[in-house]
């Protein structure tokens, strides 16, 4: 079984919704299968932590997860044109895993949302993909033989799925926008499936 892990930071929920369809996209491909987590927040206080394991939603991530997963969704909202915080926190935690080289061959692809429409969502996606490169991970995007790609109004790129939240988060998951973070999820599971067979 191909697990694929879908580690996304999401402020106001409009990217953990994103993660979880990416999850399905994935779970539609026979021999693979989510796993989904989560990073914690970044706090200025010195003195305070997360707990160990978040009150709820999906569990933070660890390392073994990084290196136990055939493919990899990281996510992201959109702070500036890069992503969040915590999430880079995270990514600056993994030298570990680059001294050893164990993510290089595996595949990879980014999520991000955003509040406005030019509110960076390329700029972002493209911001998460370079510490990959540099993991040595193999970079997915979507093809514009997905048709929502030339059809979106909102979110939706060749460098991977993103999604339109509006000002005051309320704007929904478009069905374009959907279907990209679906046809995401399907790539990467049917392309670490096809690589775990050819090694």
């Amino acid at each position: 079984m191909a697990e694929i892990l879908i580690l996304y930071y999401s402020h106001g929920g409009a990217t953990r919704d994103m993660a979880k369809l990416i999850a399905r996209g994935v779970a539609s491909i026979e021999g693979a299968q989510p796993r989904l987590r989560t990073v914690p927040k970044v706090s200025a206080n010195h003195e305070a932590t997360e707990p160990d394991i978040p009150e709820s939603g999906d569990p933070y991530v660890e390392l073994t997860d990084l290196e136990e997963c055939a493919g990899l969704a990281l996510g992201s909202p959109t702070r500036f044109g890069n992503m969040a915080a915590p999430m880079k926190y995270f990514l600056d935690g993994t030298s570990g895993l680059w001294l050893q080289g164990a993510l290089i061959g595996k595949p990879a692809a980014v999520f991000t949302s955003t509040s406005s429409m030019h509110g960076g969502q390329e700029s972002t996606l493209l911001s998460m993909m370079l510490p990959l490169l540099h993991h040595g991970m193999l970079l997915l995007g979507l093809p514009y033989s997905e048709p929502a790609l030339a059809a979106t109004s909102t979110g939706g790129t060749p460098y991977g799925a993103s999604h339109l939240a509006g000002v005051m988060n309320d704007k929904p998951i478009s069905a374009d926008e959907k279907a990209l973070c679906i046809a995401l999820g399907k790539r990467l599971a049917e392309t670490a499936i096809k690589l775990k067979h050819s090694n």
